[in-house]
């Protein structure tokens, strides 16, 4: 009898759990939480257009359906556009849909992609239910990685990070679901995409297929093969080719323009945004019982400590050109996403402790999404109380308790004040607009209440027993989602549309295909315009100079050709002294300008490799004066070939 009804005891938590099980995995549940991620994106990331290094990507795809761009500085030496595949298959899809709808739906796709595959693989290491917070909560954190804010994962523009972070966490899917070779395979592919955010992915999946102490041996051995060669590259006279030495003037450009290539240049919050996932990798270690979750998150901590030791290397010795491009420091990319995928199982399985579980578990999320709190302190002290708890007594679990409930309080305190403002900004804020989508999308970016949000409809979808409760909670995504849907989609200006190229037209009949064009003073859209626009070759912008690492030659261009225009502006390349000077965030024309002038006019195109000069200013010379309304309004084209064959004035 007695054992008849253990059994009976021992069988009701697997009833329970399949029928759970059963409803979660329906149709209609399954399309809910869809929903909810598609909403959170929406909020969180959306489409913002051709901006930041999309340009970038989007140029090299353009520049392919159009020869003149051979003769744009960017294109002339190596740049990274000669390290992908991306481009090609981008510039089929705008030969065949036009730019701007290429970049779009290339970016949708990839990004659905991402996210399918994320799930994937949180599914397979933490289970189905812990695989929708997990996907939530990577829509939900910023992702940076890398240093002066510049890169993080799930970018919403188009670049070939995104497809090599699709393809990387596919592979990485395949590999836990048990189909190894295929893994290793895609992993190995997505090198022919973006050679840089794929070797991470590559060497996880090498890590988790070799035993931990030998892949410990292999990081180690990697470390110092790589101070080997920055040595031998620097001792030897006559070292190969591809162990070449920045040398002094090109270094000087390339940390002036792309500090973060060095890890010495990194900021004390650059160092507490690379650290935090790994100090959150160590918890979810100790924390977790499962011994595929603690390797897998020891290979993440190892990969991504492996690149910052070789990034290090790379940067103070020498330093060498190869191990400098190579930006090894981008492997923590892996332990950033594979941290984030964790955490929300990390932090229901801690939850559950009676001494400091409730504790830890606020710590851990809030040092991922609490903005002004410092992110590494707050998942150091979650560890700690964790490592700590085998000597938490009673008296002691019941403080901790109290803590968590102050904390706890706290934050709803903090969201509701915040979410005050920004409902109620200040009465001194005259003309406020009405509630809206931009004011919803204030309140979801505090990060915390798109966790509450999140965790709330994950868990009412999960155990709602109600049919009525789950269909009430996709109408309410449904209309979420469709009245934050013009605020999400933030495209900024239209590029290469037929109708603004119709109206340049008087300007493209006079410029050379291959003659490079300078707008003067520059602005964050005039790049943009020459190349997509215009259809023409770029005489200095500040996007030319991203490629400044891969090429001695092209780096010295950009600094003779700052050196051609300081009667109009400083050097735009400088980032480093801008950031130094707190006048810059390294991601616009931030560099000072003067206004044109006849003189200074003369003595910009005194360089034969100027063709034209746009400019609001008139100063002579017979310019061509645009007379449409539009941003471009009484804009004057000046030809330097006209400049340089006038007569000196007396």
């Amino acid at each position: 009898m007695v054992g008849k009804k253990l059994k009976e005891v021992r069988s009701l938590p697997t009833a329970a759990m399949h029928s759970s099980n059963l409803g979660f995995e329906s149709k209609f549940a399954t399309l809910s939480l869809c929903l909810l991620l598609v909403t959170l994106w929406l909020c969180l990331h959306g489409y913002h257009g051709l901006t930041g290094d999309g340009q970038i990507y989007a140029f090299q795809a353009f520049a392919r359906l159009h020869p003149q761009f051979a003769a744009d500085l960017y294109l002339q030496n190596t740049s990274q556009d000669q390290f992908t595949l991306f481009s090609p298959l981008y510039s089929w899809c705008i030969a065949v849909l036009g730019l701007e709808d290429a970049a779009r739906l290339l970016t949708l796709f990839f990004t659905l992609w991402f996210l399918a595959g994320a799930w994937s693989f949180a599914a397979a290491v933490t289970g189905r239910d812990a695989a929708w917070l997990a996907v939530a909560f990577l829509l939900i954190i910023a992702g940076d990685y890398g240093g002066s804010g510049v890169f993080r994962i799930l970018d919403p523009f188009l670049t070939a990070r995104l497809p090599a972070e699709a393809l990387v966490i596919v592979a990485l899917a395949c590999y836990v679901r048990g189909m190894k070779r295929l893994g290793a395979l895609l992993a190995f592919g997505t090198l022919f995409i973006h050679p840089l955010m794929a070797l991470p992915g590559l060497l996880l999946i090498v890590c988790l297929w070799l035993p931990v102490r030998v892949g410990i041996i292999g990081a180690v051995g990697g470390v110092f093969a790589t101070l080997a060669i920055a040595l031998v590259a620097v001792d030897l006279p006559t070292a190969p080719h591809m162990l070449t030495v920045i040398d002094a003037p090109w270094l000087e450009v390339v940390r002036e323009r792309s500090q973060f290539l060095f890890l010495q240049l990194w900021s004390i919050h650059d160092w507490d945004v690379n650290v935090q996932p790994f100090i959150s990798l160590a918890f979810t270690a100790v924390a977790v019982a499962d011994k595929r979750v603690r390797k897998l998150s020891a290979a993440a901590a190892l990969v991504g400590t492996a690149g910052l030791a070789v990034a290090f290397i790379g940067g103070l010795i020498g330093p060498v050109a190869i191990l400098v491009q190579g930006q090894a420091w981008r492997w923590v990319w892996i332990s950033v996403f594979t941290s984030a995928v964790l955490l929300p199982f990390t932090a229901m399985q801690v939850w559950r402790d009676e001494r400091c579980g409730p504790l830890c578990a606020i710590l851990l999320v809030s040092g991922w999404t609490l903005p002004g709190v410092n992110g590494t302190t707050c998942v150091s002290l979650a560890l700690i109380f964790w490592l700590a708890r085998p000597y938490i007594n009673a008296r002691v679990a019941a403080y901790c308790r109290w803590v968590s409930a102050a904390l706890g309080t706290a934050i709803v305190v903090w969201i509701l004040s915040k979410c005050q403002a920004v409902v109620s900004p200040p009465a001194s804020q005259s003309g406020r607009a009405p509630f809206g989508p931009a004011q919803i999308l204030d309140i979801v970016a505090l990060k915390v209440p798109a966790v509450l949000f999140g965790v709330l409809v994950w868990q009412g979808i999960r155990t709602g027993r109600m049919k009525w409760a789950r269909i009430f909670l996709s109408a309410v995504l449904i209309a979420l989602s469709i009245f934050i849907f013009p605020a999400a989609f933030k495209q900024r200006q239209s590029l290469a549309s037929a109708v603004e190229i119709n109206e340049f037209a008087d300007w493209a009949n006079v410029i050379p295909p291959t003659s490079t064009v300078l707008a003067a003073p520059p602005n964050d859209a005039a790049g943009a315009f020459v190349w997509f626009t215009l259809d023409r070759p770029n005489y200095l912008t500040l996007d030319q100079s991203a490629g400044v690492v891969f090429s001695r030659t092209t780096a010295m261009e950009i600094r003779r050709r700052s050196e051609v225009l300081l009667p109009l502006m400083d050097p735009n390349w400088k980032i480093l002294t801008s950031l130094r000077a707190k006048s810059g965030d390294g991601r616009k024309d931030n560099a000072a300008t003067r206004p044109l002038t006849a003189k200074s006019l003369l003595q910009v195109c005194a360089d034969p490799r100027l063709g034209f000069v746009i400019s609001p200013v008139k100063v002579g010379f017979d310019p061509l004066r645009h007379e449409r309304a539009g941003a471009w309004k009484d804009w004057n084209l000046y030809d330097c070939r006209k400049v340089r064959s006038a007569p000196p004035a007396i």
